[in-house]
């Protein structure tokens, strides 16, 4: 539901100084209370505010959780996407780990020479192949990154909730968000990443407002 710059006002009056009669919000916004039915009748009708006689209005407690569900199933992938952070099939397991290190990430996808994607490599994989004992600087990422077409991906037009889903089920720390290069689907070309922190600031700009 998409609310007026009016009803916006009311919302924000009522949340500020709640609970509030119909005449104090009129006077606040310069209107007559009789101007302002409309809008009240569909505050309240739609859940976002409460009313008690002898009381006023005030927000519902119900409609906190119904409008940033709304609003996260509105959120595409691309509106929140982060740059990716990309190293190349034949760079060692060690430049992979120093990377993440510098970069601070727990992914990092492998592009070939184009940006199409290869393979992701996690520190899971890390540390798996630090466990075997091989040499780090010898070994090629190629070796240890999980392949296409295994690979979970999103794109900028996926919903958020959709993404968030893919990385619960699979049980991974981040998706490559990619765009098809050819008729076919076959190549991928990397155009961001999702990841659990990208998901989480969200969560906390919604329970905050800031969107």
């Amino acid at each position: 539901m998409q609310l007026s710059p009016r009803q916006q006002q009311i919302v924000a009056i009522v949340k500020r100084s709640g609970p509030i009669t119909s005449q104090q919000i009129a006077e606040e916004l310069n209107l007559t209370r009789a101007a302002l039915r409309p809008d009240l009748a569909v505050l309240t009708m739609s859940g976002i505010l409460e009313a008690r006689p002898r009381v006023g209005y005030f927000l519902s407690t119900k409609p906190s959780q119904a409008l940033v569900a709304e609003e996260i199933k509105k959120i595409k992938v691309g509106d929140v996407k982060g740059l990716p952070r990309v190293i190349r099939a034949n760079a060692s397991v060690y430049d992979a780990i120093v990377n993440m290190f510098i970069e601070d990430v727990g992914t990092l996808m492998v592009v070939d020479e184009e940006g199409h994607l290869e393979g992701v490599i996690s520190r899971k994989d890390l540390l798996k192949a630090a466990i075997g004992g091989g040499d780090l600087q010898k070994m090629p990422v190629s070796v240890v990154m999980t392949r296409m077409p295994n690979i979970i991906c999103t794109t900028p037009e996926e919903t958020v909730l959709t993404a968030a889903r893919k990385i619960i089920e699979h049980e991974v720390d981040a998706l490559p968000v990619v765009r098809p290069v050819d008729g076919q689907g076959k190549k991928l070309e990397v155009i961001g990443r999702l990841t659990k922190t990208t998901i989480t600031r969200l969560f906390v700009e919604l329970g905050e407002g800031g969107r």
